[in-house]
């Protein structure tokens, strides 16, 4: 377990997520930081698409060294290209940032959870859900999600995307549905609720789990980031 104490007091935490018009969504990435605020100090919120404040407004605006975390659920356009954009436009002189949120471990155990609770038994197939993105490394990275999920639930788990890229979660669920004999549940890999998640219950799955949410579990792989960021930082200098 990471020791939240060994946050620096004079770093600023930021945590920066993609956006959503969903009031509860915004909620959701509030609840997150306000739970990694209460282990390593006040975290900063910023938005890199649909609302603001942006990365580059919030870094503006602090005094002293700072530590940003995407909390993507793979490294694709926003976090490869928008990010450090808006890290440079900021004109802030001392920020770092860390690998995104996902995939990792710790989210698997999530989406077990979340299956779990949406009524998943051992046998029924799994389609996990991502939002989709042009950029093949990110794609990948879902693929990497997919993997360490399997491992847990002990079938092979499908991959399909709400956007941009495919196999669609229709495809997906179709073709999970055709692999296996029982029913199909789809693990929303997504952090918040919103417009994506909302038309994962058209795809004719069994069961849709909830997304990640502001789960403890969640915090403290933030909060894990935000440490071992600090920590480089500091032996570097």
């Amino acid at each position: 377990m990471t020791d939240p104490a060994a946050f620096p007091p004079h770093m600023t935490p930021v945590l920066v997520a993609h956006g959503t018009r969903s009031a509860a969504g915004v909620s959701v990435v509030a609840a997150i930081a306000d739970l990694v605020s209460e282990r390593i100090g006040r975290t900063r919120v910023a938005f890199v698409d649909v609302l603001g404040p942006n990365p580059s407004d919030v870094l503006a605006e602090l005094d002293g060294p700072a530590v940003v975390v995407p909390a993507f659920l793979a490294a694709g356009y926003h976090v490869r290209k928008d990010l450090p954009e808006h890290v440079a436009r900021s004109g802030h002189p001392d920020v770092t940032v860390t690998p995104s949120l996902g995939p990792d471990p710790a989210l698997a155990h999530v989406l077990h959870r979340r299956l779990i609770q949406a009524g998943w038994q051992p046998g029924d197939a799994v389609v996990l859900a991502a939002a989709g993105s042009s950029d093949a490394s990110a794609c990948a990275d879902v693929g990497r999600a997919a993997g360490q999920l399997a491992d847990l639930v002990g079938v092979p788990v499908e991959v399909g995307f709400v956007t941009t890229a495919s196999p669609t979660v229709p495809e997906a669920v179709a073709t999970a549905r055709a692999h296996g004999s029982g029913r199909v549940v789809i693990a929303a890999y997504l952090l918040a609720p919103g417009l994506f998640h909302t038309r994962l219950s058209d795809c004719g799955a069994d069961g849709v789990t909830d997304p990640l949410g502001a789960d403890p579990a969640i915090a403290d792989l933030l909060v894990s980031r935000f440490v071992a960021a600090a920590a480089s930082v500091s032996n570097s200098r």
